[in-house]
């Protein structure tokens, strides 16, 4: 079936939440296979510390990348909208806009990043065993940065537009290419943990290309020859897109500063707390997906007026993914032990794996609703809203929650806190939802929203 543009401000809401989402999730089981095929030829070829040092390292990339990645949501918000306003002149400004700003940012945190790694590792105590391992795989993912957020820009752009189905054929292409790519570099050439990276950034780099030479032939994008942005949209951009950024380094500092606590108990729970958050991502599938449609699906309404639409979105959005976590979770908690022993074949890291993932699975459809609700909030362009709640969720929250719930009953208080801090941000977000300003906000001034 051809890929087409959706129109969300018009017809059966949860249909097309379900049509819009399934693609998208498609993508994001795609994506996460990266970690997963990576974490189960470096675990298997190479062993437990290789493993341990390649979940360290995934945890600093994603937050020297999350600046992007946040501004990535301001992506969503302001084509979605300009989409729904039917505003193509706005469209296509933006657009290039991003363009340029997405290429100088990202040449430069990969620089940054490369040279910063070591020093990175030791500030979160990295264990020494695993330290120049994590490094090698850190500072090769950092040079094919700009890979990794080409191809991930451009399937932003496309759900914006309301097309989830083409950027599954750039991450498929990715993933098979990973695939083949890992036990080639990591065994064959002898690279290990270093042959790991390079497979995923040789990968990412044809992906990229691909995308970038197919959108442009079948004109899915309005792309234009790239110029300097006027003040208007540079203007919008950097007015969403810092408070984006700086919320995704608010959520993936908070995941390192966790990660800090985790490596206090050793080597052991290290591994098994990547390998359990390998499992624990195939709970948050479903969550993230359906944030980034909800992003998507209100901008659009937002943008046309339709609020009414956008409140019929919220209550969707919550009865869909409570179900669906639900239903995972059991699922996940069922055969934990067994899919942990994909990755590691430690008993002790198995061990803390599973009784961990039995106690936090069944949080997450609190979660879940905290990703709905920010994501119509998101939707709105509140992203300075959604930077006070996730520095609430995960500074105030989540990281003091789990160093205390640790330092009272050992390594199994990591589970505690995280669960507890969910129940409690999901309180937060509704709060706000239901009393807060967010529908008052402009995204273009001078342009009717």
């Amino acid at each position: 079936m051809a890929s087409r543009n959706l129109d969300f401000t018009e017809g059966n809401i949860m249909r097309q939440m379900i049509v819009f989402s399934l693609p998208i999730f498609l993508t994001n089981v795609l994506q996460t296979s990266y970690q997963f095929i990576d974490s189960l030829w470096v675990g298997n070829l190479i062993g437990s510390d290789a493993l341990a040092s390649v979940s360290v390292s995934a945890t600093v990339l994603f937050t020297m990348l999350s600046f992007i990645i946040g501004m990535n949501g301001a992506t969503l918000t302001i084509l979605a909208q300009r989409k729904g306003a039917r505003d193509e002149e706005g469209l296509k400004e933006s657009l290039n806009a991003f363009v340029v700003v997405f290429a100088l940012l990202s040449i430069g945190i990969g620089i940054l990043g490369y040279f910063l790694s070591p020093y990175i590792l030791t500030l979160i105590q990295t264990p020494p065993t695993i330290h120049k391992l994590a490094t090698q795989y850190l500072q090769v993912n950092f040079l094919g940065i700009v890979f990794l957020f080409g191809y991930n820009f451009i399937g932003t752009v496309l759900r914006a537009l309301g097309d989830s189905r083409t950027p599954i054929r750039f991450v498929f292409m990715a993933v098979i290419l990973n695939t083949v790519l890992d036990p080639l570099f990591i065994a064959y050439f002898e690279m290990g943990v270093i042959g790991a990276a390079v497979a995923t950034v040789v990968s990412q780099g044809f992906s990229f290309i691909y995308a970038l030479v197919y959108t442009k032939q079948t004109g899915k994008i309005p792309f234009m020859r790239p110029h300097i942005p006027s003040r208007m949209y540079a203007t919008a951009i950097f007015k969403l897109g810092i408070p984006a950024g700086l919320q995704m380094m608010v959520i993936s500092g908070g995941m390192m500063a966790i990660m800090s606590v985790v490596n206090t108990f050793g080597a052991d729970v290290v591994a098994g707390f990547g390998a359990s958050q390998r499992m624990d991502s195939l709970i948050m599938l479903p969550i993230v997906t359906l944030g980034s449609a909800i992003n998507s699906m209100a901008g659009q309404n937002i943008g046309a007026g339709k609020w009414e639409r956008v409140s019929d979105i919220a209550r969707s959005g919550m009865i869909l993914i409570v179900s669906v976590s639900l239903a995972i979770a059991l699922l996940v908690y069922a055969s934990a032990p067994l899919l942990l022993g994909l990755f590691v074949d430690n008993p002790a890291s198995i061990a803390f794996g599973t009784t961990y993932l039995a106690t936090v699975c069944f949080f997450y459809p609190f979660l879940g609703i905290n990703f709905v609700l920010n994501g119509i909030i998101r939707g709105a362009g509140g992203m300075m809203q959604i930077l006070v709640l996730n520095f609430i969720s995960f500074w105030v929250l989540r990281y003091p929650l789990t160093a205390f719930f640790s330092r009272w009953v050992g390594e199994q208080g990591i589970a505690y806190g995280m669960g507890a801090s969910f129940i409690i941000s999901a309180l937060f977000a509704g709060a706000y939802y239901r009393f807060g300003r967010w529908r008052e906000i402009r995204v273009l001034q001078n342009r009717e929203n």
